[in-house]
């Protein structure tokens, strides 16, 4: 049943999105495994990798997409969740390094050795299995998001509100996880990462697994997006986008909407900063600043907005362009990022996605991924509820 359900939301974008998606996972680790560097179609491992971070970030974008281009909620704190999935993820590589870190402490990290910690925190248990890491990678963003959202909504917080309170939770993680105390290794954060699953992280055959299972999990990803927002509680979500107060009078409680929304793209989020760990070797409290999170939502608004592929665009080609920039004019980076987001809010209000869907004349039905708007009659079909 729930097979059906995902295959009936698939569009024809978003299905060859995800044929290419697909295509890519197998593609790219076979040019790097079976192909030598003689090769002229060798890809190389780093490529590999920068890549396999190119596509968490698309993750985390497309998970942003799904709050803000379909429920209206700006979100400046997704970041937080992101980097919570990553802590989780290395909690679990640094229980994997045992005796072989630089102390030789079989139970205890490296960084708590060092801070003359006596015993492992009661929370870093279970983190020596896998299977606990990956629930924990869903459940701590996921059950943070419940919270926050739970009081948010209920008191039916909005607009750039919402906004500054969900940047003001990522600041004060930020602060939280700087400390020594804390338990999670403070401004130097976990490194230093051996092997996971039994694999040597840095080996080229566990890089194009990882790259592999993050292609996977993005394209898994968007079909399950596709499926919340071409259903009956998409259009709901659409309503609650456009015309909050009279979904309300409808009868329909818009705070359960919003938080269910909200903790899926919560737990989405938290699965990209799981898989981008182990492809970049560090998680510290770097990954919580503000300006993180307000990346994302450039990368959505480049991308555009509420149509899915967008964002997963938009998110490669920032990271792109921020990897060759820096390289060329690292100081001017910053400057560039500001005007590339002033010139799309200016000229291209609907991002690249919408603007090429725009300019040939592609009139979207009603069942593809990016809803009409209540102005176009979602409202007369929307139903009240019982």
């Amino acid at each position: 049943m729930i097979t059906a359900f995902l295959l009936r939301s698939l569009d024809r974008k978003i299905s060859i999105a995800i044929a290419i998606l697909l295509m890519v996972a197998v593609l790219v680790p076979v040019l790097n495994l079976m192909t030598g560097p003689e090769n002229p179609l060798h890809i190389p491992t780093y490529i590999m990798a920068l890549f396999g971070k190119y596509l968490t970030y698309a993750l985390l974008a497309l998970a942003l997409d799904l709050v803000w281009g379909f429920c209206g909620i700006l979100s400046l704190g997704h970041g937080a969740f992101f980097a919570l999935g990553g802590y989780a993820m290395g909690m679990y590589l640094m229980r994997q390094i045992g005796s072989r870190g630089v102390y030789g402490d079989p139970v205890l990290p490296d960084f708590m050795v060092f801070l003359n910690w006596k015993e492992l925190p009661w929370f870093w248990y279970g983190f020596d299995q896998f299977w606990f890491a990956a629930l924990m990678v869903l459940v701590v963003p996921g059950l943070l998001a419940f919270v926050f959202g739970w009081f948010a909504f209920r008191s039916r917080v909005n607009g750039v509100y919402l906004s500054i309170i969900t940047q003001a939770m990522t600041y004060a993680l930020l602060l939280a996880f700087f400390r020594n105390d804390m338990g999670f290794g403070g401004n130097n954060g976990m490194t230093d990462f051996k092997e996971i699953l039994g694999f040597n992280v840095q080996a080229d055959g566990t890089r194009a697994s990882l790259f592999a299972a993050t292609a996977i999990f993005l394209a898994l990803s968007l079909m399950i997006s596709s499926a919340i927002v071409r259903s009956k509680f998409g259009k709901v979500l659409v309503g609650v986008r456009d015309a909050e107060s009279r979904t309300r009078f409808l009868g329909y409680r818009v705070e359960h909407f919003k938080l269910f929304t909200f903790v899926v793209s919560a737990m989405m989020a938290g699965i990209a900063g799981a898989l981008y760990v182990p492809q970049v070797g560090i998680i510290n409290p770097g990954e919580f600043a503000p300006a993180n999170s307000i990346e994302v939502v450039i990368w959505t608004a480049v991308g555009g907005r509420a149509t899915l592929i967008g964002p997963i665009l938009g998110a490669i080609l920032v990271n792109g362009g921020k990897t060759i920039f820096t390289g060329l004019f690292p100081e001017f980076w910053l400057f560039a990022l500001g005007g590339l987001f002033v010139l799309v809010t200016l000229f291209l209000p609907k991002g690249i996605v919408g603007t090429i869907a725009q300019y040939f004349g592609r009139k979207k039905p009603r069942t593809e991924a990016t809803p009409p708007s209540l102005e176009d009659g979602v409202d007369a079909k929307i139903q009240p509820a019982e």
